[in-house]
């Protein structure tokens, strides 16, 4: 399944990857769609084998997902993005490991946007911990390339419907003794291009909707010592970056050059958390995309 948040320009060159899988293998394609219908006609025109789920514009991401777990019927279920392009083999390889008794399945993430330079520094920004994935039983899983059975999405349908991002639903499983297995082999590739300006305001908007979901039962003192502790994550954020890089031995060059940029945008990172632990999350994660 597909949340469609970005618009038609990137979800088409998502949709033509997803319907040039290899293999005997029956791909149910369900586009979770709030942009409207400017983007769902072109979907029923170029892709009318593609099952359109509509939603209002302001439905957040993890809505989105919720919904099309909800329709979708086959026995395994993957989540990618709309500016996610898989590989002709992605089915088949996460079907693979399904047949090896695995009920969720992680793959890697690598950056598709190589030209300029602002995609560089959000990709590394964003994905840094995605650069040198486990190999097998793993803590946590990519949320943008990763597949289910659907069993199982029928199991933790509760906190599937809490409306929160993967992370939440992937620890709930781990404590209930459910494995996550990772399988860095299975690599899609992130094609996704902003401004400084864009990301700045999505990772704004990103975090002040994680951190006002983290502690929204929280009291006013607790949430108080929250934003005190967020405005100190810019070098926490930035080392963490940089040395995950280093350690993947991937992207080094990028990086380098990616370092005016990324420390910008952890500083907007930091700002968003500041906020939500203070004022709460607001209408952010709806416009997150």
């Amino acid at each position: 399944m597909v949340p469609s948040v970005n618009g038609w320009s990137d979800l088409q060159g998502c949709l033509e990857a997803l319907v040039k899988q290899t293999g005997d293998i029956r791909l149910e394609v369900l586009v979770a769609d709030r942009i409207g219908e400017t983007v769902r006609a072109a979907v029923r025109a170029k892709f009318p084998d593609v099952r359109l789920l509509e939603a209002p514009a302001d439905t957040t991401i993890p809505v989105l997902r919720a919904l099309a777990f909800r329709e979708a019927q086959a026995e395994i279920v993957g989540v990618i993005e709309d500016h996610v392009i898989v590989p002709p083999d992605w089915a088949e390889k996460m079907l693979a490991a399904h047949r090896e008794g695995v009920q969720v399945v992680g793959g890697s993430v690598d950056n598709a946007a190589r030209e300029r330079l602002v995609d560089w520094a959000a990709f590394l920004c964003e994905y840094s911990h995605c650069l040198a994935p486990p190999v097998g039983p793993a803590n946590w899983l990519t949320g943008n390339n990763v597949t289910y059975r659907r069993i199982l999405l029928e199991r933790f349908q509760d906190v599937i419907s809490e409306g929160r991002w993967e992370d939440h639903l992937h620890s709930t499983m781990r404590r209930a003794g459910v494995r996550l297995d990772s399988r860095p082999d299975i690599k899609v590739g992130h094609k996704k291009h902003y401004t400084v300006r864009e990301y700045l305001y999505q990772r704004y908007l990103y975090a002040r909707s994680y951190a006002g979901m983290k502690i929204e039962k929280a009291g006013k003192i607790k949430k108080f010592v929250y934003g005190l502790a967020a405005l100190a994550l810019p070098p926490l954020l930035f080392y963490r970056i940089v040395s995950r890089v280093v350690k993947a031995h991937r992207h080094r060059w990028e990086l380098v050059r990616s370092l005016p940029l990324i420390l910008l945008f952890v500083t907007s990172w930091a700002v968003g958390e500041f906020v939500g632990y203070l004022r709460g999350g607001g209408n952010a994660l709806s416009k997150v995309c």
